[in-house]
C-alpha cells in the first residue's frame, strides 16, 4: 500500500518562505513502516497526479480548502481515495466530505493508524474521531519525509498544544477546549539534539503556559546552546526574571500579538489580558532589555478601528524597533466566536469565504462599523508597505539591545525583512486556488 501525504498551496504561486509542515512527520511516524510513503508540498514542487498511489491524505487550512478540494478532484478522477484531516475538515467535516472519502477530526494521534488499517482493508469510514485527546508523551515525528525540499534552516518543534486563552478571533479553544498538554520536557531536548544545531522554531500556539512549566522548559534548554524562537503572550513580560532566563536559554526573537492599541478593542476580542498587569510600554521595555527581539502582529476591523488606527500602529511597531510586524483584516474563521456573531449581525461578504472566487488574499471578509470593506484591505495593505520602506527597515534596525546585537541577528534581521518585503507585494490580491471548478462528490442514498 502506497501513501501520498500532500501539503496544499493557496495559490499557484512558489513560496520562498516556506518551512518545515510539521504535521507530516507526525502523520510519517504514526504510520507503519510497511506501508510505502511520498510528500509533495505544492508550496515547493508540483504535484505529480499520475503517479500511482493507494491513498491521498492532506491536511487541509482554511486558506487552502479551495486548493485542497481542486486536488482531490484531480485524485478522485483517477480512482484515488482522499482523506482530509487538520483545523478546517475538524470543523467543517461536511464540507470536506463533499471532496473526500473520508475526514480526520482532531489531533491525528491514537487514530491514524486505524485509518491505515480500514484503508488496506478497503473499508475506509467517512469519519474519524476520538472522545479524548491521546497524550503526548513517547511520540516520534520521522523528518526523512522531508529529504530532498529546500524548506528554510529553521528546525521545528512542538512542546505543546491548546492555549489557555479564549480569543474572539482564534479558532485554537474550539479545537482543543480548554484542553493545554505538553510534552515531557526530557523528550523535547532529546529530539533538539537528534535533528542537529540549526535554529528552533517552537510552534506552540502559547510557549507560556504557566510560570513554572516555561522555566522548567527555559533551564533544560540553556545546555543545549541553542538559539530559538516562538509564539507568546505579552503577559510573560510581567516576570523580568522568567523573560531573562527564556533569553538564556536561546531565545532570540518571539511573536506577540497586540492585535490593537485601543483598550476596548481588546475588551471585545477577549484580550484585555494584553493590558492587565502592565502597559505596553513597560512590557516591550522588559523584552527588549533583555535582548528578545519583538515580532508584533496586529488586526484591525474591531468596533473601534476607524482609518486612522493603521498608521498608529505603523508608527508603534517602527518606534519601538520591532524585528518584524504583521497587520492584517480581521478574518473570521470557522467555529471561531468572531465568525458566529458576524454571521449572526449579517457583516459577512461572503457565505463561505475561502471557496468564494471572487475572495482574494488581503481583502477583507465582512463589514466593519468604523470604515468600509474597501478602506479595511487598503489600510492593512498601506501599514504593512509602511513598515517596510528602506528607511523603517534601517530605522528598526539599529537597536543595539535586540536586532544589531551580534552579526549574526544582523544577517537574519536583514534577510527576514527583504523576504518579507517581497512577499507581501507578491501575495496581495491573489485568488485561493486556481480557476478549475468545484467539483463536490455525488453521493446516492
Amino acid at each position: 500500500m502506497k501513501i501520498t501525504f500532500i501539503r496544499p498551496n493557496m495559490y499557484p504561486v512558489r513560496s520562498a518562505d516556506a518551512m518545515t509542515p510539521l504535521c507530516f512527520a507526525i502523520l510519517k511516524g504514526l504510520t507503519p513502516p510497511d506501508v510505502d510513503t511520498s510528500f509533495y508540498d505544492e508550496r515547493l514542487e508540483p504535484i505529480p497526479f499520475d503517479e500511482p498511489t493507494d491513498l491521498v491524505a492532506m491536511t487541509v487550512e482554511t486558506y487552502t480548502a479551495r486548493r485542497s478540494y481542486q486536488i482531490a478532484n484531480e485524485y478522485r478522477r483517477r480512482g484515488v481515495r482522499i482523506v482530509m484531516g487538520g483545523y478546517h475538515a475538524t470543523f467543517l467535516p461536511d464540507e470536506c466530505l463533499q471532496y473526500a472519502d473520508a475526514v480526520v477530526q482532531g489531533d491525528a494521534e491514537g487514530i491514524w493508524g486505524r485509518v491505515v488499517a480500514d484503508a488496506r482493508a478497503g473499508r475506509l469510514r467517512p469519519r474519524y474521531e476520538q472522545a479524548e485527546f491521546a497524550p503526548l508523551a513517547g511520540s516520534w515525528l520521522d523528518r526523512s519525509i522531508y529529504t530532498g525540499k529546500r524548506y528554510l534552516p529553521v528546525t521545528l518543534v512542538q512542546y505543546g498544544r491548546g492555549c489557555r486563552y479564549n480569543c474572539d478571533f482564534c479558532s485554537i479553544r474550539a479545537f482543543y477546549g480548554s484542553s493545554v498538554r505538553q510534552r515531557p520536557v526530557r523528550e523535547v531536548c532529546e529530539e533538539i539534539e537528534q535533528v542537529g544545531h540549526h535554529h528552533v522554531f517552537f510552534v506552540d500556539d502559547n510557549i507560556f503556559v504557566d510560570v513554572a512549566k516555561a522555566t522548567e522548559l527555559f533551564q533544560a534548554l540553556i545546555p543545549l546552546k541553542i538559539s530559538w524562537s516562538c509564539q507568546c503572550s505579552i503577559d510573560i513580560a510581567r516576570d523580568p526574571a522568567l523573560v531573562k532566563l527564556m533569553q538564556r536559554s536561546g531565545c532570540t526573537m518571539a511573536l506577540f500579538g497586540f492585535e490593537s492599541l485601543d483598550r476596548d478593542n481588546l475588551q471585545q476580542m477577549r484580550k484585555g489580558w494584553n493590558l492587565k498587569f502592565q502597559d505596553y510600554e513597560t512590557s516591550i521595555k522588559v523584552l527588549q532589555d533583555a535582548g528578545i527581539m519583538i515580532y508584533g502582529t496586529f488586526v484591525f476591523g474591531y468596533d473601534h478601528d476607524t482609518v486612522a488606527s493603521f498608521d498608529r500602529a505603523v508608527e508603534f511597531a517602527i518606534g519601538h524597533k520591532f524585528y518584524l510586524a504583521n497587520f492584517n483584516p480581521l478574518t473570521p474563521t470557522p467555529r471561531a466566536p468572531l465568525y458566529d456573531r458576524l454571521e449572526q449581525e449579517g457583516r459577512l461578504i461572503h457565505d463561505r469565504w475561502w471557496l468564494d472566487p471572487r475572495f482574494h488574499y488581503g481583502d477583507a471578509t465582512f463589514h466593519p462599523r468604523g470604515m468600509t470593506a474597501d478602506e479595511l484591505t487598503a489600510g492593512c495593505y498601506r501599514a504593512r508597505t509602511a513598515f517596510n520602506t528602506s528607511g523603517s527597515i534601517l530605522h528598526r534596525l539599529l537597536d543595539r539591545r535586540t536586532n544589531f546585537r551580534s552579526p549574526q541577528r544582523v544577517g537574519i534581521f536583514l534577510l527576514s525583512n527583504a523576504v518579507t518585503r517581497r512577499e507581501i507585494h507578491h501575495k496581495q490580491g491573489l485568488a485561493l486556488g486556481d480557476a478549475t471548478p468545484l467539483l463536490p462528490i455525488v453521493r446516492h442514498a
